[in-house]
């Protein structure tokens, strides 16, 4: 492969390209042009991610162990953890422990939590003292906590400084700082005493006492679910919000950033949960964990199944007098499925944002029975069409009257999506009130909800009808 050497961007554009037709190529091609490789992860480390992330990994290591530390640990900030601890499996435990090192508190934490624990121990272990404490402080906090976002290269300082006096030992520091959104101000046992934006620090006049221009701090523990950090920050604006311990002393942040990382965490875990897939799992977990997480929740979709086959044995008369009916219930159950699962989907997105009080409730139940009522009636009326038709043209045969059977269809479609409308917003209002997630496998209970209506109750039509 021969490339033209371009400008940064234009070259890693080239070698992605490359590398969609023959990865194991631009592997080869990089490692003979070093120079090349270094130049672009210097320069654009994000767009070097994007490179490693497309190669074999076992090339990732050989292009990796000849960069700055400081090189590694920008690439590897710009990849997913889960998959960057698959592509340093073969990393020198030094090499990654100096890349680990130069790496932010919070990003290194994530990576290490994904490795092996072998592996991590190592790591740890060739770190400096300082840096192994601040980690290990950051890898016992659960992954769903403020710790596990927390950072703890913070802008913070003492009281009795003035604005101006502040600006200068940020600007003498500035490089040590992961994020200047605010100063938090502390006191000599380092107990959070107030908060300045670094704006409104800038702006104030040079002789102001922080303590004239700080304003009280809302803040959060370690072991605060993150979702309500998330909550915290949307409600009242923030860029970041501080952690404290028990006794009020800062011990890091949550930025703006990891905000958004956590927003987007808890909305992948609540459509994971809503289908019994595991909340932690991606597509980099190892397959004995994602075995455990899912395995559970299917053995209870089993058994929810045989509930449903249950209830269609009780009615097996019917369908040995009218066979069409088999062909035709499966039909009203899946339009049941189809609208459960848009009102659960509206439902779960709603209480991610917090914005069904409970107050609420009575008249968003009144309103998804309206919006359930209003899809039976068209897809009652419609059914009932398609359905006479495809009987009366003898795609499907019935020694009933076509009629009966077409209203039968459509009743059944209706009371189904009804129900549907209503299970959807319910399951997770219930799970809600039982201090449960609203999302936790509400997409099975709905199912077995629409079966049980969507085929026991489309025979029992038909059995008073027909």
């Amino acid at each position: 492969m021969k490339l033209r050497l371009r400008s940064p961007r234009q070259f890693a554009r080239v070698l992605l390209a490359a590398a969609q037709r023959d990865r194991q190529e631009v592997a080869d091609y990089l490692d003979s042009r070093r120079e090349e490789w270094e130049a672009l992860a210097e320069a654009m480390p994000s767009d070097a991610a994007d490179v490693l992330e497309q190669l074999p990994d076992d090339e990732v290591a050989d292009l990796l162990v000849d960069l700055d530390s400081d090189d590694v640990a920008e690439i590897l900030e710009e990849i997913a953890p889960e998959l960057a601890a698959e592509l340093v499996e073969d990393l020198p435990p030094g090499e990654l422990a100096a890349a680990v090192s130069e790496m932010s508190s919070r990003t290194g934490s994530d990576l290490l939590n994904e490795l092996d624990d072998e592996l991590s121990e190592q790591v740890l272990a060739l770190v400096a003292d300082d840096v192994e404490q601040e980690l290990r402080s950051l890898l016992v906090y659960p992954t769903d906590t403020a710790g596990s976002l927390m950072t703890t290269e913070i802008a913070s300082l003492p009281l009795g400084l003035t604005a101006g006096e502040a600006v200068e030992r940020i600007r003498q520091l500035k490089d040590e700082y992961e994020d200047l959104s605010y100063v938090y101000v502390v006191d000599d046992d380092r107990v959070l005493r107030g908060v300045i934006s670094f704006r409104d620090l800038v702006f104030n006049r040079p002789g102001a006492s922080l303590d004239e221009v700080m304003v009280e701090p809302l803040s959060v523990t370690p072991l605060t679910d993150r979702e309500e950090v998330a909550e915290l920050c949307q409600r009242y604006h923030l860029l970041g919000i501080p952690i404290v311990d028990a006794a009020g002393r800062l011990l890091g942040m949550v930025t703006n950033e990891a905000v958004k990382e956590a927003i987007q965490d808890e909305a992948t875990e609540d459509f994971a949960a809503a289908v019994g897939a595991g909340v932690q799992e991606t597509v980099y977990t190892d397959v004995l964990r994602s075995f455990r997480m899912r395995s559970p929740w299917l053995v209870m979709n089993l058994v929810l199944a045989l509930v449903v086959a249950w209830v269609i044995e009780q009615q097996t008369g019917i369908i040995s007098d009218e066979p069409v009916l088999a062909a035709l219930m499966p039909v009203v159950a899946l339009l049941g499925g189809n609208g459960g699962n848009q009102s659960l989907a509206v439902m779960i997105r709603s209480l991610a944002s917090d914005d069904v009080p409970r107050a609420r409730v009575p008249g968003i139940l009144l309103r998804q029975t309206g919006v359930g009522l209003l899809n039976g009636v068209l897809l009652g009326v419609v059914s009932v069409g398609i359905a006479y038709a495809l009987l009366e043209a003898g795609v499907f045969f019935t020694e009933s009257d076509s009629v009966e059977v077409a209203l039968v269809v459509g009743l059944a479609a209706l009371a189904n999506l009804a129900i549907a409308a209503v299970a959807g917003t319910a399951i997770p209002l219930v799970l809600r009130g039982l201090g449960q997630d609203p999302a936790l496998a509400s997409s099975i209970f709905l199912t077995l909800i629409t079966d049980v209506i969507g085929f026991g109750g489309f025979l029992l039509v038909a059995s008073v009808f027909l």
